[in-house]
């Protein structure tokens, strides 16, 4: 069995009517034609789009062929539901809005097949407009289910969502069923489980130019999963620790993953011993050092730390800044007994 290092995936470009073209730039990788590019899966197990060790003795190999022989190597004591891989990294590069959505939980996504997951996620915005972005995130208060329903038939959706204007930095978190959409002239890294599973509720009324047609909505599969408890959501306020030149913004830590930022000049610790993290270069160069092994690392790079790899140095050329994705672990049976 080939020894475990820190893994770099093949970045799974998306073409999506609501995209640019800075995605392509931001990896270093080139554009597969002139089509707008909407998101880059950097980390991904979602089935047909499953992400490609791009070097080293594994290079090649998919996400799954790594996860399969023994999940334990990648995840520690995580769990693989499905023997998959639990989260999907991205980065989002939206030059118009996307649609008013919603994703549904793990519950109501098992109905729909097996192996099928829900989607709870949180956004990291890396760059906005100030004039003209937008977040849409829950509902506005004293929005009722009857309230919205309106609103989707007289197209005056948006009206009923809190929203407010982001800042590079925003940190969001999103459970699933919570109605969100994200507003144009946003760049924005997101982590979410491992689900493809989107409902459209309003789509701003446009026409997708490669089929002359308005994009499919899902009104009722939509309602039927909206949670109207939720909202306004706002920014997250991150617990931040400093020391020794590091600091550390704890922004989300839920039942699916972990969230935090790191911003350095001088080296510093990533990963645990024992636990999967991927490392997210946002702003920035340096290295990843493992056993003598240097991994680098730009601004839009992602590394994955497996669980047999366990904690390494990143050692920075100058200011550095990564988000840490972590996945927490499947409880013992003792731990679930008590």
């Amino acid at each position: 069995m080939t020894p475990l290092y820190p893994l770099r995936f093949e970045p799974i470009l998306k073409h999506n009517l609501w995209g640019g073209q800075r995605l392509p730039g931001f990896l270093r990788v080139p554009p597969p034609n002139d089509d707008a590019i909407g998101e880059a899966w950097v980390v991904s197990d979602v089935e047909g789009s499953v992400s490609r060790v791009a070097d080293g003795p594994l290079a090649g190999a998919t996400l799954r062929d790594v996860l399969r022989p023994d999940p334990q190597r990648v995840l520690g004591r995580a769990a693989a539901p499905q023997g998959k891989f639990p989260l999907l990294l991205k980065f989002i590069d939206a030059r118009q809005e996307l649609s008013v959505q919603v994703h549904p939980n793990d519950e109501q996504a098992e109905k729909l097949g097996p192996g099928l997951f829900g989607k709870t996620e949180a956004w990291v915005v890396l760059d906005a407009c100030a004039r003209t972005s937008k977040l849409y995130a829950g509902f506005a208060h004293g929005t009722s289910a009857e309230c919205f329903r309106k609103a989707l038939q007289n197209r005056t959706t948006p009206s009923t969502l809190h929203s407010f204007a982001p800042r590079p930095g925003d940190c969001l978190f999103l459970e699933a069923g919570t109605v969100h959409a994200i507003g144009a002239n946003l760049l924005i890294f997101e982590v979410q489980q491992t689900s493809d599973i989107t409902y459209r509720l309003y789509d701003w009324d446009r026409v997708d130019s490669h089929t002359g047609r308005p994009r499919q909505l899902h009104v009722e599969e939509a309602l039927a999963v909206s949670d109207f408890g939720r909202g306004p959501c706002h920014p997250v306020r991150p617990q931040v620790i400093e020391a020794e030149g590091v600091r550390r913004e704890e922004l989300v830590a839920c039942r699916y993953f972990t969230l935090s930022r790191l911003t350095a000049r001088v080296p510093f610790r990533v990963g645990a011993r024992g636990e999967c993290r991927a490392v997210v270069c946002v702003g920035g160069s340096g290295a990843i050092e493992w056993r003598g092994r240097r991994t680098p690392l730009r601004t839009g790079d992602t590394v994955l730390l497996p669980a047999e790899v366990g904690a390494a140095v990143c050692r920075p050329d100058g200011d550095l800044t990564v988000m840490e994705c972590g996945i927490p672990h499947a409880p013992a049976a003792s731990e679930r007994a008590a």
